[in-house]
């Protein structure tokens, strides 16, 4: 259920806010709901993954591969693919971090 929220309001969130405005839903949403601290880390993780490799797949799906590999050359690492895995990975820190922090506050008050 977590995974879920995150999943949904982070993608909201993130047509009309910044992109560190996913640390906010991520602690937010794991300090109302996570009974775990494993469980919102990986909730985290993988629903802000999920959001930017389905956001990095598709653009570079909509321009045909130029833009990511573009992007690429100019951060010197020369392949889209890696470059997709480095964008999926830190957003799944910074989620999974971020949700961890929420349900750590949350144990600290209780």
């Amino acid at each position: 259920m977590l995974f879920v929220l995150i999943l949904l309001v982070s993608l909201l969130a993130q047509f009309f806010l910044p992109w560190w405005s996913i640390a906010l839903v991520c602690f937010g949403l794991a300090f109302w709901k996570a009974r775990y601290g494993g469980q919102a880390f990986l909730s985290g993780f993988l629903a802000i993954g999920l959001t930017w490799l389905g956001a990095a797949l598709f653009w570079h799906l909509v321009t045909n591969g130029v833009l990511s590999s573009r992007v690429a050359a100019m951060f010197t690492v020369n392949s889209p693919w890696i470059l997709m895995a480095a964008t999926v990975l830190i957003g799944g820190v910074v989620g999974g971090v971020s949700a961890l922090s929420g349900y750590l506050v949350r144990r600290l008050w209780v």
